[in-house]
């Protein structure tokens, strides 16, 4: 665990300033020696456990991240096979902190169209190893987590009643990773500009996320033939807390509705959503039935929302 007052003593910082400008008190970060895919296990486990399946009965697995174990191959294909899963065909989603809504979209869509029963989703980020510590705009907000999830089908009118997912990539530079890829291949001089850790315009993404975030919700709400208020819990992606304030300030959905963990963990990117929806359903916090909206935002930049029946 890594608190407002540890960065205190790395950057010219403080708790108030953190807490006022995010709303985080913590964060988790990975150990050293931990991949991705180490991250991402004990929450697949856990995933298939609640959903009483083992994991030779999946179909697929998607996992939402920007951070994998390596370039190549795409991490969901190392947690196939440290699962056992033998029979499920297994790629990722880069999205940024959409990535597990952009993978619940894919899963959803397979299901629907037969080409598959159930699928694993997994948001998983080790984001501490691409920060830049000595950036107090950036290295105060991030922190490490996974999440996962098992989609299958569903009777009309429960599970997943929609998806909506959008993109702008004009505004990619807003909030990236410059360096690594075929674009700025890994140089001394990539390296000395620090050129390989997030890059954000902070006052940029927060304009836009949240427009972007109250249309997501709007969207699926009204291909589903639904309004506001009738959900009962919705959970933002937990980016900043003045962004999730405006948001549900936006679409009119009351305080005691909404999800926050954000103070304990950061901004886990993809991963947040699926964490705190973990945590929710094992907090009694969202029961049998209830209309659950999940919203997020992120780096491409990426949008979306999912609204499903808890059952």
């Amino acid at each position: 665990m890594l608190t407002n007052f540890d960065l205190e003593k790395m950057v010219d910082t403080t708790d108030e300033w953190i807490v006022t400008r995010s709303g985080i008190r913590e964060r988790r970060i990975a150990a050293p020696e931990d991949a991705t895919s180490d991250l991402v296990l004990p929450a697949a486990q856990a995933a298939l456990q609640s959903a009483g399946l083992a994991p030779e009965d999946l179909d697929g697995i998607i996992v939402g991240t920007v951070m994998g174990d390596m370039v190549f191959p795409a991490t969901a294909c190392l947690v196939q096979d440290r699962l056992g899963a033998g029979k499920a065909a297994a790629f990722d989603v880069n999205a940024a902190c959409c990535g597990f809504i952009y993978a619940v979209n894919i899963a959803h869509a397979l299901i629907s169209s037969g080409q598959m029963d159930r699928v694993l989703v997994v948001g998983v980020e080790v984001l501490s190893k691409i920060t830049d510590w000595s950036d107090r705009a950036t290295c105060v907000l991030f922190g490490d987590g996974a999440g996962a999830a098992v989609l299958e089908r569903a009777e009309p009118g429960e599970g997943v009643l929609g998806t909506y997912i959008r993109t702008d990539g004009s505004l990619a530079e807003l909030l990236y990773l410059p360096a690594g890829g075929t674009r700025y291949p890994t140089t001394h001089e990539s390296i000395d500009r620090r050129d390989h850790f997030i890059k954000m315009k902070g006052d940029g993404v927060f304009k836009y996320a949240v427009r972007a975030m109250e249309d997501a919700a709007r969207h699926v709400l009204g291909e589903a033939g639904l309004a506001l208020e009738d959900v009962d819990i919705l959970i933002p992606h937990q980016a900043n807390i003045r962004i999730i304030d405006a948001v549900q300030e936006r679409l009119g959905v009351a305080a005691e509705k909404v999800i926050v963990n954000l103070d304990r963990y950061g901004n886990t990117s993809s991963a947040s959503i699926p964490m705190a929806l973990d945590e929710a359903a094992r907090n009694g916090k969202i029961k049998k039935g209830n209309l659950v909206l999940l919203v997020a935002f992120g780096g491409g930049l990426t949008w979306g929302a999912v609204l499903f029946r808890y059952i």
